[in-house]
Order: structure tokens, then sequence, then C-alpha cells
């Protein structure tokens, strides 16, 4: 059965990311009086940003990350530096050859899809800046607060592969540079789960978990798909 759908990760996958991710949420949990290192941090880059909050306050044992008020207050902070940043900062831009792989998957008659860790507000100023769905390169796009639960959970991949009416799990190929993208293609069945290493993640940590391939450029796909 021939792959139908490549769903992409965003920051560190698709879109180049100097630790930018990792460093916001660092200072946005510095905000609650509470020091983690970046290493830490690392640990939870991929997963819904509100889940990433808790777990570090968790880790630290600070009783607050049972308060979600509080955490729907930090996340605000985290969400409006990070579309501060994606919206000015000169650094932001799509890695090498993406749009190029995206244009070249389509003309293979294979969707292109992405699903991320931020939500709806973040995504969409990521996405007026690369420019992906004005030039037709991007078929469809899920956020972590668009369903019940964002990774490791297999939901963004099956809310895209409803969007685009993919039959069946075994046409989908999931592609990104975190543990978390790959344990959620693992868990929705994916046929592909392509880890990136030129991400947030080396290619060592990313031996360790889940996977089909290991790729080190995008454009390394189009001999796989």
């Amino acid at each position: 059965m021939e792959i139908q759908l490549a769903v992409f990760d965003i920051a560190g996958t698709t879109l180049h990311d100097e630790s930018n991710v990792a460093k916001v949420l660092q200072q946005t949990i510095l905000l609650a009086g509470v020091e983690v290192t970046l290493e830490e941090v690392n640990e939870v880059m991929g997963y819904a940003k509100p889940y990433a909050i808790r777990y570090l306050l968790k880790q630290k044992n600070d009783a607050r990350f049972a308060d979600e008020s509080f955490i729907r207050e930090l996340h605000t902070r985290f969400v409006e530096d990070m579309k501060k940043h994606y919206a000015t900062d000169s650094t932001v831009r799509e890695k090498q050859g993406v749009s190029a792989v995206f244009a070249a998957l389509r003309q293979k008659g294979i969707k292109v899809a992405l699903d991320t860790g931020f939500d709806r507000d973040i995504t969409n100023v990521i996405l007026e800046r690369t420019g992906w769905l004005q030039q037709g390169l991007v078929d469809a796009v899920a956020t972590s607060d668009e369903v019940p639960y964002g990774r490791p959970y297999p939901y963004m991949v099956y809310r895209i592969m409803e969007q685009l009416e993919i039959r069946s799990i075994a046409q989908v190929a999931k592609i990104g540079d975190t543990i978390s993208d790959l344990e959620e293609g693992t868990n929705a069945g994916c046929r592909y789960v392509v880890g990136v290493t030129t991400g947030a993640y080396t290619r060592e940590e990313l031996e360790k978990g889940p996977h089909t391939h290991l790729v080190a450029s995008l454009d390394e796909l189009l001999s796989i798909l």
C-alpha cells in the first residue's frame, strides 16, 4: 500500500530552530521561580506545552504543577513570547530544502500535513511567516490544543487523516525530530516513522526511540516514501 500522507513536525523538523523553543520554555518556568536546565527542557520538546510546563514543575517537586489556573497563566506567557519570536525574529526560516521536499511529495501524489506541540495561535504565526499554506505546499495542519491529548498520543495524526480522507494508517508516514514524534507515529500505527537527526535530538538519542528510519536531511525522504 503506497504512502498517501506525510505528517511533519514543525519546530526543529521543518522550521529552523536554534533551541529557541527550549529557551523560551526555560524562561517561562523561571517566571515561576523554578530553575531548569536546557537539557531538562529538551526532554519535553515535542509535547503539548501545558503538559511540558506541568511536567517540569512536577519534576522539581513544585506543588503548583496541579494548579490548572497557574499552568494556564504560564502557558499564556509562553504563547505570547513564542508568537513574538516567530513574527519578528530574523532567524526564523524553514530548514533548507523544505519547500522543495513538500512540492516533490505532492507531485508524487502524497499529501503533506503538519502537526505540532504548539497551540493554534503560535502555529498560525508560523504559517503566516513561512507562507507554506499560501503557496499550496501544505494540505492540513493539526495543533495540540485541537485534540484531547497531544503527543505521544496519536490523535493529531488521526485528525489529519479524517480531514484529508485517508483510509488507512498504513498509508501514513510520520516525520519529526523528537522522541515524542516517534512515539506518536508508532502509537498511531504509521507505516513509516522517520526521525530527523538535525533537530532537538541527536541521532544517538533518536536511536533509542521507536522508528523505521533516521535521516539527517528531509530530502532523504524522497527515496523512502
